[in-house]
């Protein structure tokens, strides 16, 4: 028996499960599966960038085919790769260059260190990145650290000097469960992972029996990305789209007692603090889900508005810039095809001078606007256009801004 499809409406196609290799939930194991929107030949990386133009315009692609789970309501990317995501040194996505951002992760450092007792303890961080989180969370309680990431450069670790911290440039695993970790910590690292709830059974596993370990992870927010139209934030990068409620029902079916879970950093992020359980969920309740159909109208709408004001943009000769040189900005331009758009500045120094995969737009710093002089700057990310503004204005410029 094949796959069996039910007759589909304009703005979905089901899917009911046949033989065990067809598509299903890697949440809850549901074969009834909602597509929703398709989009070919993004850039596999949002976060990788490249030396030169050319280079930066022959990266790899690959296809966003989003579905949503019709039990749980759990959303992911149906032709998403794993052997096109390879994470080095070369990855950057550190945003710790904003002092909005940094604020933003010191206050968490601080509630968790508070809430959790952290002072003298081993801190184990999954996905560290450059460990700025972990040096925080290792400095305010004089905690021992332990960072896992693929993507680790001792060149690009900045914040780590004189602590306690222990960099394992490789994916965690059950071996590391001999760490005895009293906290653990994973941010922003689950929505790039293709067997989500393989991978949260692993770090229970781990744990083993110390259920006075805590945990707290962050992912981006769903509700976000598809009630509030953050759109930039569709990247092949991400095989998942968490709410709050598939977020909890997941940590739940792991073998996990939820201690809270909600909305952080204006709402584009999801928080979970949990602790392991005695044994896990014996099932997984229905969650809320979104409108689809609305969000997919609305997405091709504001699409063609954007594609209407680069046009107008152009029409008129004014330059223009984008702020933002992260996953926001790069989906941007590439969605749009946006041409027009040469610059995308960003703070992080890591990224100046280097190209964004796809269009090949070049990361440059704010000095670079003095000289430039742009009329119009392309705000990425509402939470920033404050800090972008006064920025602007201290180089003596005052563009039109406009938020994404």
């Amino acid at each position: 028996m094949g796959l069996v499809r039910r007759r589909p409406s304009i703005a979905s196609e089901r899917w009911i499960e046949g033989p065990a290799k067809e598509p299903s939930c890697p949440v809850c194991s549901c074969g009834e599966l909602e597509r929703f929107l398709r989009l070919r030949e993004v850039p596999v990386y949002c976060n990788v960038l490249w030396p030169t133009k050319a280079e930066a315009q022959g990266t790899a692609k690959g296809d966003l085919d989003l579905v949503c789970c019709c039990e749980c309501g759990h959303i992911f990317n149906l032709a998403f790769d794993p052997t096109l995501v390879q994470y080095s040194p070369d990855y950057e996505n550190s945003l710790h260059f904003s002092p909005h951002f940094e604020k933003y992760t010191n206050d968490l450092a601080d509630h968790l260190v508070s809430t959790h007792n952290l002072r003298g303890k081993v801190v184990v961080d999954i996905g560290c990145g450059k460990g700025d989180f972990l040096a925080t969370l290792c400095a305010l309680g004089q905690n021992r650290g332990f960072g896992f990431d693929k993507s680790y450069s001792r060149q690009k670790a900045t914040h780590t000097k004189g602590l306690d911290i222990t960099f394992v440039p490789e994916f965690f695993s059950m071996e590391h469960g001999k760490l005895q970790a009293d906290f653990i910590c994973c941010r922003q690292v689950l929505e790039h992972i293709q067997e989500p709830r393989k991978f949260l059974a692993t770090i229970r596993a781990a744990i083993d029996d110390r259920t006075e370990t805590g945990l707290f992870f962050e992912v981006p927010n769903a509700a976000y990305t598809f009630h509030d139209l953050g759109i930039w934030d569709l990247i092949y990068e991400h095989f998942s789209y968490f709410t709050i409620d598939s977020l909890s029902a997941l940590f739940r079916r792991a073998g996990f007692r939820v201690k809270w879970a909600g909305p952080l950093y204006s709402g584009q992020y999801i928080g979970i603090e949990a602790y392991p359980n005695t044994q896990a969920a014996a099932g997984m309740e229905t969650t809320a889900r979104e409108d689809l159909s609305r969000f997919r109208r609305s997405y091709y709408t504001k699409i063609e508005y954007w594609r209407s004001e680069l046009a107008r943009l152009a029409g008129s000769g004014k330059r223009t810039v984008v702020w933002g040189g992260g996953s926001k900005g790069i989906t941007f331009v590439n969605l749009l095809d946006a041409r027009l758009i040469e610059y995308i500045i960003d703070l992080n120094p890591r990224k100046h001078g280097r190209f964004v995969a796809g269009t090949g737009a070049q990361i440059v710093a704010p000095d670079f606007l003095a000289a430039y002089g742009p009329e119009a700057v392309i705000v990425m990310n509402s939470v920033y256009q404050d800090e972008i503004a006064r920025c602007l204005a201290s180089l003596g410029l005052s563009p039109a801004l406009m938020v994404a």
